[in-house]
């Protein structure tokens, strides 16, 4: 790296909790947030970390380090060490080329992400309908998320929209206890 340890403890921290923050707190405010459909966090996993680590590095490049990769001291040089060695302006065109970097990333990922989607929707839908998306994961796979309990356990076979019965070949006898205590068999 190009980053001392102390510089990459305090990078993990942000790169954690901001996005964290970011997909608990101001997605859940933003009007314009909760319009987008991103059930898997990926803006705030990967985008908002990802920016992170590329501008808290263009902070804290430290010139030795960069100096074993790169070959010049004074060349790729975090802000904080550009305002402390009194040159300032390697520190900002260490910002500059980072947030080039990302720009660049967001840019292809956009192109190439787009062009993957437009294929696959030739063959499949890329979206649920909005009856299924209610129902959930009955509808798609046949069985509820976090059978836990002895709730939301699966109680009949069930045909997925997208093809034949899951558990045709599959016989499935277990047992669980109710709320109440029962012992219940489920085939």
């Amino acid at each position: 790296g190009v980053v001392q340890g102390w510089a990459a403890l305090i990078m993990g921290v942000c790169s954690g909790s901001i996005p964290w923050f970011t997909m608990m707190v101001i997605h859940k405010r933003s009007k314009l947030l909760q319009k987008v459909d991103d059930t898997m966090a990926v803006l705030h996993t990967h985008a908002i970390a990802g920016s992170l680590g590329g501008i808290l590095t263009g902070l804290f490049a430290e010139p030795n380090l960069n100096a074993l990769f790169y070959g010049a001291y004074n060349k790729y040089v975090g802000l904080f060490y550009g305002l402390h060695m009194k040159k300032a302006s390697i520190g900002f065109r260490q910002i500059g080329i980072q947030l080039i970097g990302i720009l660049f990333v967001i840019f292809v990922n956009v192109v190439s992400t787009s062009l993957i989607c437009l294929f696959i929707r030739l063959f499949v839908p890329l979206r649920m309908s909005e009856e299924d998306m209610e129902i959930g994961d009955e509808a798609a796979h046949g069985e509820e998320a976090y059978a836990i309990w002895g709730q939301g356990d699966k109680l009949e076979n069930s045909s997925s929209k997208y093809g034949s019965s899951l558990y045709e070949d599959v016989e499935v006898a277990a047992t669980t206890k109710n709320k109440r205590g029962s012992q219940i068999e489920m085939m």
